[in-house]
């Protein structure tokens, strides 16, 4: 059985539903939980795919030049080697974000403000052409809870979802690496833990409930898109779904981690 390698930023954003449509179309998946201890590996070698949560922290420097996490940079330095060797990746908010600063893009304080609840965001044509996103519905229904935002994109990434406040909503690296700014996992007690006493809901003036209620009521839609979404990345994973190497006149990444 495949096995998917899965990297848990925070304890308040685990697979959830995201897990369950991943183990259901057959994968295997070994968890590490780095904010309680557990110790990144070094290389990738045993695994057949990459998932990479979201989390609280922020993927830019703190004030001091130091990562918000301290495993952020070996994550990073995983990241790259995904992208390298071909492995498929998802990456998810925070998990998105991570994967764009490991490959010299950035991000930052979004001056647009958080981005809460549910909202749609818009396919791009590039997306018609992409082994996942091809078979999303134009203007899919999605969970957003971040304030940060990616503000451009690494080179050669291929822009596959934007909204009108946030540009850059999902992303391809290579042909086999997803980042997605929205949440897919959460379900309606995930997006109650986060709303329970959230400064960034105090904020917005948002009420807690209606925030909960407007989510739950779009759940089905989200899951309607998305299962399939994940499906298709667990076929990849397996060797299901034929995905062709990418052209060598098409720019792929550099890296800077040590060899």
């Amino acid at each position: 059985m495949a096995t998917a390698l899965v990297i848990e930023n925070d304890p308040t954003d685990d697979l959830r539903r995201l897990g369950e449509w991943l183990t259901e179309a057959g994968l295997d998946l070994h968890v590490l939980r780095p904010h309680a201890g557990d110790a990144l590996p070094g290389e990738l070698t045993g695994f057949e795919a990459l998932v990479v949560l979201g989390g609280q922290q922020q993927a830019y420097p703190l004030p001091d030049g130091s990562p918000d996490a301290a495993w952020f940079p070996q994550l990073e330095g995983l990241l790259r080697k995904a992208v390298r060797h071909r492995l498929p990746t998802l990456a998810i908010c925070l998990g998105a974000q991570l994967l764009a600063t490991a490959h010299a893009g950035t991000v930052a304080l979004s001056e647009s403000g958080p981005e809460v609840g549910p909202g749609v965001v818009g396919k791009r044509d590039a997306a018609d052409g992409d082994p996942l996103f091809k078979w999303v519905p134009l203007i899919p229904d999605v969970l957003q809870w971040h304030e940060d935002e990616i503000t451009e994109l690494p080179r050669g990434a291929v822009l596959l979802a934007a909204s009108t406040r946030y540009p850059h909503q999902a992303f391809r690296l290579g042909d086999r690496a997803w980042g997605l700014q929205f949440h897919i996992e959460a379900d309606t007690d995930m997006i109650a833990g986060w709303a329970t006493d959230s400064a960034m809901l105090d904020e917005l003036g948002y009420d807690p409930d209606a925030v909960v209620a407007a989510a739950d009521a779009v759940m089905a839609d989200v899951e309607e898109v998305w299962q399939p979404f994940a499906i298709r990345f667990a076929a990849l994973a397996q060797g299901d779904l034929d995905v062709p190497p990418p052209r060598r006149d098409l720019p792929l990444l550099g890296s800077q981690e040590p060899r």
